[in-house]
């Protein structure tokens, strides 16, 4: 394991914040999902505090009483292009579904992006938890959430394979000689496997980090196999630093029972830190961003997580009923973390939907208070680093850069100058070799 741990960070751009009613916030532009030069501006301050990456999550299935980021918002790839060129270090992650779209497309665009970007390109490989995502695709149901991460299992590997179709020196480009490649260094995949059946090679070379990096986000025991399997990082959410322990352990055994070394996955919980001068600022910040949120629109973000389940049927200030089996295929281990919670804290049908509208969570506080969490659980290994998703984007990013940084810089847990101009090297992470060059490799170690 790894001795001189470094904490590694990325923000996420999504909208106005991850609250669903911070577009209503005195300081979100409204229009903050599609907003380009919002998005520029807070993946360039995150930049100027040494951020690994940006992250970009989506979805594909929308109603008129969706997340307010969900209804009017960029596609990941093309924002990420576009931000790579105002940036130069700071990863770029973008969401693609597995479920929803076909390898070879998929791998040309992520490695597109890698190029573009100079090596700072990340694909975050989801299944797609929401039923409706069938109907925007010609088809009559949604896959179940097994079959959909035998997809997915499949699906990474294809990628993995067509991103491997050009060895790193076959490109030739002799303008004397007239040769442009070198034929023996590229490579078909002929995969034919249960759901995919690809040819290959993809056209477009490796960039110089090899391979764009692969988060994955599922928490389900299907989710954590495939993370430990294929996945170069986790982007996971826990309530309390024993369930981050907890699953950072099950996952990084995982992976060594898969052959891999537990430092080649990097788990990376989601924090939503509110940042005050003192504490009650901080907690006036969180007064002020609940209250923005009306409770009709919380039980119909509730329902989200239980394939849109009408709970404004339930008493508003009663204990909500034993919802029994009620969930949702695509969101499995949200839905029965809810109903958990809700049954332990003996929570009202207010209480909850207000809670999981605007959880307060343990990174509220002062600059110093939120930096002694971040600490504690990095060093209590419930995490390799965090994804910081402010509920309010500016405010939330522009106070965690400005106050909460320097104070880790100043602890020696957070670079002060990025060590790389690739996103795995500033991760940490190797760079994948060429399996066709590594397999020659062997040949020649065999022939001596």
């Amino acid at each position: 394991m790894r001795t001189n741990r470094q904490l590694k960070l990325g923000v996420m751009l999504h909208g106005a914040g991850g609250h669903i009613a911070a577009w209503r916030h005195p300081d979100s532009p409204a229009d903050a999902s599609v907003n380009f030069e919002f998005y520029k501006q807070i993946a360039k301050k995150a930049e100027s505090g040494k951020f690994d990456l940006a992250f970009v999550a989506d979805g594909l299935y929308i109603t008129e009483i969706s997340h307010p980021n969900f209804l009017n918002r960029f596609e990941p790839i093309t924002i990420l292009s576009a931000l790579a060129d105002s940036t130069s270090h700071i990863g770029l992650v973008g969401t693609l579904s597995t479920s929803y779209s076909e390898p070879y497309t998929v791998a040309r665009q992520f490695a597109s992006l890698d190029t573009i970007s100079g090596g700072r390109a990340g694909w975050n490989a989801v299944t797609s938890p929401l039923e409706g995502s069938a109907l925007n695709y010609g088809k009559e149901q949604h896959a179940s959430h097994e079959l959909r991460y035998r997809i997915a299992n499949e699906y990474i590997q294809v990628a993995k394979g067509l991103w491997d179709s050009w060895e790193d020196d076959a490109f030739v480009r002799n303008k004397v000689s007239g040769k442009f490649i070198d034929p023996d260094k590229m490579h078909r995949l002929h995969h034919k496997g249960e759901f995919f059946s690809v040819q290959g090679p993809l056209n477009i070379a490796r960039s110089k980090q090899g391979q764009p990096v692969v988060f994955q986000a599922g928490s389900s025991e299907a989710g954590k196999d495939l993370a430990a399997r294929e996945a170069d990082a986790v982007f996971t959410g826990h309530e309390t630093i024993e369930e981050a322990i907890g699953f950072y352990q099950d996952v990084k055994q995982r992976a060594a029972a898969f052959g891999r070394s537990p430092d080649d996955i990097l788990i990376f919980p989601g924090i939503s830190p509110i940042i005050g001068d003192t504490e009650d600022e901080a907690l006036v910040k969180y007064e002020q961003i609940a209250s923005l949120v009306d409770i009709q629109v919380a039980l119909h973000y509730l329902g989200r997580f239980f394939n849109h389940f009408d709970f404004a049927q339930f008493p508003l200030d009663e204990p909500l009923p034993d919802l029994g089996n009620l969930g949702s295929e695509g969101f499995k281990s949200t839905s029965d973390k809810i109903k958990k919670i809700a049954k332990e804290q003996g929570l009202t049908l207010r209480q909850l939907a207000l809670q999981v509208t605007t959880p307060k969570s343990a990174f509220i506080g002062t600059p110093n208070q939120v930096a002694d969490q971040i600490q504690r659980w990095f060093e209590a290994r419930a995490a390799d680093g965090f994804i910081v998703s402010p509920l309010v984007l500016s405010q939330g990013v522009n106070d965690f850069v400005d106050k909460v940084v320097p104070i880790l810089q100043d602890r020696g847990l957070f670079r002060k100058d990025y060590e790389s101009d690739t996103l795995r090297g500033n991760l940490g992470l190797g760079v994948p070799e060429n399996r066709y060059r590594a397999a020659k490799a062997q040949v020649e170690v065999h022939h001596r």
